[in-house]
């Protein structure tokens, strides 16, 4: 199913991509106030805020619900921002509009429920409003685009998705993988949809937003959304991955933002160059499984197993030491051979089972 898109029509200076600032949580309304005022002072256009927190487990900071919205309106009516939060029920969405809200997001836990994304694409029928995406919190690229689904069904074309990466049991530096390789295939399935990138959970720390941020601008994301407080070491919710406004100017100002257009001339040369190769690659792997499929003959003439674990071990132990010597990781090697092997097993199988 293709989705029918139109532009979000945020605003956006012209020079660096949209851009969507404020705190994890609307803790107090002095606390709303002065974050909105101070990034209004970097040139900040749209405002965003927690008003309902999900957290993982109960008896934590969980928003402040309706309190929290007439801040919100205030924000808007005393700087001219654009205002935004996250929706995860009807009853949100309701409310949320009815103080004005101009920009609303679906939350990663919410998006990984259809029946969820389902009431509140109801909930939003025939409402002209920009709605964001996260992707769900595993990494499930069906889901991500089921969610899109479901919401374009329901009449919205002002769509976008957020990219705020997916959780790990394992632990690594970011709190949650950025897999990038996910949202760019969201790209190629679906070009016209606004990815914007949430480097504040993707990272967790706050050391870590601006090389996040020049990551996404590198790979042409189109917007960001970043948590910024005025006193981060003191929120209520996130602290260690909240920037102040100065903070968020300086990364702003340091962006490198590059051309999103292929050009001619020597990078289409280069580019020549590579499709020669992938096409090269693409033979040498037709002459390796037309291989496969002779061994498997074999094996089904003489009565062996497919599978043949020794085998397997000794490839990538071999790939992976050449990986190393041509410059290449070892990991990347083995996931290649993987996928490879994957293959070669299912050829053999079809010849076994003729």
């Amino acid at each position: 199913m293709e989705l029918e898109i139109e532009p979000l029509r945020l605003p956006c200076d012209g020079k660096r991509p949209v851009v969507i600032a404020g705190p994890c949580s609307a803790e107090t309304e002095e606390q709303t106030m002065t974050t909105a005022r101070l990034l209004a002072g970097k040139g900040c256009r749209i405002f965003r805020a927690g008003v309902w927190k999900p957290r993982t487990k109960p008896g934590g900071f969980e928003g402040n619900g309706e309190k929290a919205l007439p801040w919100m309106k205030r924000v808007k009516d005393e700087t001219g921002m654009l205002i935004s939060t996250e929706v995860a029920t009807p009853g949100h969405v309701e409310l949320a509009l009815k103080y004005g809200m101009d920009l609303l997001w679906i939350g990663a836990r919410t998006t990984a429920n259809p029946f969820a994304v389902q009431a509140l694409a109801d909930s939003l029928r025939g409402i002209d409003v920009p709605i964001l995406i996260k992707n769900p919190v595993n990494p499930d690229l069906e889901l991500w685009i089921g969610a899109l689904q479901r919401l374009n069904q329901a009449g919205l074309r002002r769509l976008g998705a957020i990219h705020r990466g997916f959780s790990s049991y394992e632990k690594k530096i970011y709190r949650n993988l950025p897999m990038w390789q996910i949202p760019i295939e969201l790209h190629r399935r679906i070009p016209g949809l606004p990815i914007v990138c949430d480097p504040s959970h993707i990272g967790g720390r706050r050391d870590l937003i601006a090389p996040l941020c020049q990551q996404a601008m590198d790979l042409g994301f189109g917007g960001l959304i970043v948590e910024t407080h005025c006193s981060p070491d003191e929120a209520w919710s996130d602290a260690r991955q909240q920037v102040t406004p100065d903070m968020l100017g300086r990364i702003l100002s340091h962006l490198v933002i590059r051309n999103g257009s292929a050009g001619t001339g020597e990078l289409s040369r280069l580019r020549a160059q590579i499709d020669e190769l992938d096409n090269n690659l693409m033979e040498l792997l037709a002459k390796r499984f037309g291989i496969c499929r002779e061994i498997g003959s074999f094996k089904k003439e003489h009565n062996l197993t497919v599978l043949q674990s020794a085998r397997y071990g000794e490839i990538l132990e071999k790939r992976g030491a050449q990986a190393r010597l041509c410059g290449m990781s070892p990991e990347f090697a083995a996931h290649v051979f993987e996928l490879i092997h994957e293959e070669s097993v299912r050829q053999q199988l079809s010849i076994i089972n003729q």
